[in-house]
C-alpha cells in the first residue's frame, strides 16, 4: 500500500518551519523531496521528511556535512 501523503501545511508543521519556507525550497531546487498532483497540488511523503530530518543531525556546529 502507497505511504499517505500529508499537504504543505502539515509537512511544514512537522518540520517545525513555515509554509513560505517549503515552497522557497520548492523554487531553489527542492532539498526536500516533494510529490506534485495535478497542476497545484503539492504532497510530501512522511518518510523523506524523517530522511532529511536526519541528513540534517550534526555532533557540532562546526560539523557543517557538506548540506546546504
Amino acid at each position: 500500500m502507497a505511504e499517505q501523503l500529508i499537504t504543505t501545511e502539515e509537512a511544514a508543521q512537522r518540520l517545525g518551519v513555515s509554509k513560505a519556507f517549503l515552497e522557497r525550497d520548492r523554487w531553489a531546487g527542492a532539498r526536500i523531496p516533494f510529490i506534485r498532483i495535478g497542476a497545484r497540488a503539492v504532497r510530501y511523503r512522511v518518510s523523506d521528511l524523517d530522511h532529511y530530518i536526519e541528513q540534517r543531525q550534526r555532533r557540532s556546529t562546526a560539523d557543517l556535512g557538506g548540506n546546504r
